[in-house]
């Protein structure tokens, strides 16, 4: 991860001598886990110790999440950069102005990310969860993947540490998991969990009513577990059939648990 300086070798049979064009910095996507630090592994920590550039996404005005997690290893603010969103809830993902917004803002991110890996400094963005896996990591990859090195740093799920604080083991013998985004319409979400053995229902806020709903119609209610900011302060967990409201963060999703094959 340290930068190399330009070298200049001898060219062959005494033709001169030839420029050898400077190593460029490699562009790590490091997943930080559900929120709890010590879920960490430690090929991210070591990353995060020494690579030059930090990346966070975050709205404005707002520390993002994937770098308070950070909080116990980053104390250089001189290495850090931050990427704010035009837009974060404001407007539905599926709006003209909240599209083109977004890609405009990726491509921006991407160009300033390039400047730092060309000039031969490793780049670190900080990943809730593991990179690939509904990561804003992945918009900057696909731009970037062709032109500099790429390292990937798996990280614990936001899914899987939220079934790990449940307590409930999500999939048993030939049970087949389903992974839903709740923004989906209320007619495909039933579906799903209809043919599904056991589903993580993620990305909740306002849509919980209509996820409860689906639920329901799913003959699933009653074994589905409603997760608040699992492994982070202010933790909550609890069966959806007794939360009073429907009120809920982002960073919230339902656990419904299969039932599968046991010996």
């Amino acid at each position: 991860m340290e930068t190399v300086e330009p070298l200049i070798l001898a060219g062959a049979e005494g033709l001169g001598e030839r420029p050898v064009a400077a190593k460029t910095g490699t562009l790590y996507g490091v997943g930080m886990g559900p929120g709890d630090p010590d879920y960490l592994t430690v090929r991210a920590v070591r990353v995060l110790e020494r690579a030059p550039v930090l990346v966070h996404f975050c709205k404005r005005g707002r520390r993002g999440n994937a770098r308070t997690i950070a909080d116990a290893l980053v104390r250089d603010p001189a290495r850090e950069l931050a990427l704010a969103y035009p837009y974060t809830t404001e407007l539905p993902p599926e709006h003209p102005e909240y599209v083109s917004a977004l890609a405009g803002f990726y491509d921006d991110a991407s160009a300033r990310l390039a400047d730092h890996l060309g000039a031969g400094r490793d780049v670190a963005i900080l990943s809730e969860g593991d990179p690939f896996f509904y990561g804003s990591f992945m918009h900057l990859w696909r731009r970037l993947k062709d032109r500099f090195p790429v390292e990937v740093v798996p990280g614990v799920t936001g899914m899987s540490g939220c079934w790990t604080r449940a307590g409930t083991p999500i999939t048993w013998g030939d049970d087949v998991l389903t992974v839903l985004p709740a923004t989906l319409p209320a007619a495909v979400l039933t579906e799903r969990l209809r043919g599904t053995d056991a589903a993580v229902v993620m990305k909740l806020g306002r849509h919980l009513p209509k996820v409860r709903a689906a639920l329901g119609q799913a003959g699933l209610l009653a074994r589905a577990v409603y997760v608040e900011r699992g492994t982070m302060a202010g933790e909550r967990v609890l069966p959806l059939i007794e939360k009073p409201d429907d009120e809920a963060p982002y960073f919230s999703m339902v656990l419904v648990p299969g039932e599968g094959r046991r010996p």
